[in-house]
């Protein structure tokens, strides 16, 4: 059996952070894993510019919930999980992506969980494991899964080198020169395709 592992921000759906540094017009909270690779100074950098502007988790909510999958995405996931079994693996939190995984028909999500103040203040956040989304992988690994996965950032690298296939999708120029050993596409069709020729089954469009 084949697992599909996709990344979320930038796959599925937009840059949750840069809709909420466009609404806000604080340009810093545009920074992503696709500029700073370390995620862990990516969050506190975020943390410190939320506290400096007395932003919470209610006024980013109210941007998620403006927000909805790429045009495309919905019919990608549909396409894919009459193929292969669905695994999200985002570095997103669950506080913000229930009403993104309502829209994508609610596939099965990894990410991490905040902390959150009753006035809505973001105290902290706790990551599930360190390098999630590679440990993933290696864990679908041990219960016999073939992986073929797909992301666009620098936090996505660890889990396309540990899938038998990865997939660069609407990759940044530097993350695609960095890693040139993964094929890199930018539509869904095209995504489609490497998904069909990464598998080891008869699997057609």
């Amino acid at each position: 059996m084949e697992i599909a592992c996709l990344d979320l921000e930038g796959v599925l759906v937009p840059e949750i952070w840069i809709n909420f540094a466009k609404k806000t017009g604080i340009d810093a909270l545009k920074a992503t894993t696709r500029d700073i690779p370390d995620y862990d100074v990516l969050m506190k950098q975020r943390l410190r510019i939320l506290d400096e502007h007395g932003l919470g988790l209610n006024e980013i909510q109210e941007v998620i919930a403006d927000m909805g999958p790429m045009d495309g995405a919905l019919e990608f996931v549909d396409w894919l999980r009459e193929r292969f079994q669905v695994v999200i693996l985002s570095d997103t939190f669950y506080e913000f992506a229930q009403p993104l995984m309502r829209q994508l028909r609610w596939p099965t999500l990894m990410c991490h969980k905040l902390e959150v103040a009753p006035n809505g203040r973001i105290v902290d956040y706790k990551l599930r494991q360190k390098d999630p989304k590679r440990q993933a992988v290696k864990a679908f690994h041990a219960l016999n899964y073939r992986c073929i996965a797909a992301g666009d950032s620098y936090n996505d690298t660890t889990m396309l080198g540990e899938a038998e296939v990865g997939i660069l999708f609407k990759a940044p120029q530097n993350v695609i020169s960095e890693f040139p050993q993964f094929p890199s596409v930018t539509t869904y069709e095209d995504l489609k395709k490497e998904f069909i020729k990464g598998s080891i089954r008869e699997i057609s469009l």
